[in-house]
């Protein structure tokens, strides 16, 4: 399977953290929290934790503040079709092909839910065919692009198929809810909206050449409760835990140690790290346990800097800015983590 066109999106406001600070102490909101959480969200939102900038679905930041259910899914059903219609259209542009050679569609999310699914929107707004198979693959949080990946691989092996669209969308800014625990806090300014989408082929296009090579993957169920989405009052409250930058990292090590030994690849032929953005002090523990130099890390801060955890789609951007900041060409390692607590990789051969 090749990627033969990436494309992303987000929605065209753009706020800094330091903007985000600045409305949220006017608000009579900011008063009802305990001193401890105001501490917390003055130091995420003022200090140095990787992100400068991130573009929310909000005409203003105001709008952050009004939580109800029907609110946060009517932002929801608004952005979520035309940014991931968006991506589709970039990436489409990207592989050189048009809407009506697409014979799958498959659209990841875990911040709405539609019925029918995205695929019917997204379907729609392009031209795809009216037999096109359309998938829509739900609840696996920020890891999802991998597997999302994996399904087109298999459509693609079965030779009934010859293009498939994979496509990731995240409005995170439909899932905000405030309380007093650290965790939802510390969500509320991490997360950013998306979009991302990939063209998938059996044989390469004349562009860059980014082959899939093979790929590996990680279930914890016992760690579940350790990085979810639960529902309360109507509304859907994440909930993250302090272990789970440590998680992560130990389990992309594994991973990774297992991809590369069963394909007989040793760590010095990486010659380029594509690893999900969930944060600052996720990017640490990746250095730290996975042995990762600054440079090797830098292609996915720059990410979280300009668009923080976007959520599934994150790592595909990670991916567009290597691919276009010319990363060297050779095998790449591509990760992403997230809910389940679950972890995904794949190697990839970039010419």
């Amino acid at each position: 399977m090749f990627i033969i066109g990436i494309g992303t999106a987000t929605p065209p406001h753009r706020y800094s953290q330091k903007e985000c600070w600045t409305t949220l102490k006017a608000t009579s909101r900011f008063r009802d929290f305990n001193p401890r959480s105001q501490a917390i969200l003055k130091k995420v939102l003022t200090g140095e934790n990787g992100i400068v900038t991130r573009h929310l679905a909000l005409n203003n930041l105001g709008e952050a503040f009004s939580m109800t259910p029907d609110v946060l899914h009517a932002r929801f059903i608004e952005h979520a079709p035309s940014l991931a219609s968006q991506a589709a259209q970039r990436a489409l542009a990207a592989a050189k092909i048009n809407p009506g050679e697409i014979d799958a569609v498959l659209i990841s999310t875990c911040t709405g839910y539609l019925c029918p699914g995205l695929t019917s929107y997204v379907s729609e707004h392009l031209g795809l065919r009216p037999d096109v198979l359309a998938l829509d693959l739900v609840g696996q949080g920020c890891g999802a692009a991998i597997p999302n990946l994996r399904t087109a691989r298999s459509l693609l092996g079965s030779g009934h198929h010859r293009h498939v669209l994979s496509v990731c969308v995240e409005v995170c800014s439909a899932t905000f809810y405030l309380d007093d625990d650290a965790g939802v806090l510390i969500s509320a300014c991490l997360f950013g909206d998306g979009a991302a989408a990939a063209v998938l082929s059996a044989s390469a296009n004349g562009g860059r050449s980014v082959r899939w090579k093979s790929s590996g993957s990680l279930l914890e169920p016992a760690d579940r409760h350790r990085l979810r989405f639960e529902q309360k009052n109507g509304m859907l409250r994440n909930v993250l835990t302090p272990e789970v930058p440590a998680l992560a990292a130990q389990h992309v090590k594994a991973v990774l140690d297992d991809t590369l030994a069963r394909n007989q690849v040793t760590r010095p032929q990486i010659t380029a790290w594509i690893l999900h953005p969930g944060g600052r002090d996720v990017l640490v523990a990746l250095r730290k346990t996975v042995e990762l130099s600054g440079p090797e890390v830098g292609w996915s801060e720059g990410v979280l800097r300009e668009h923080g955890n976007m959520s599934s789609p994150s790592v595909l951007f990670v991916l567009q800015a290597a691919l276009a900041g010319r990363a060297p060409g050779g095998l790449w390692w591509m990760t992403a983590f997230g809910a389940g607590f679950s972890c995904f990789g794949a190697l990839l051969e970039v010419e």
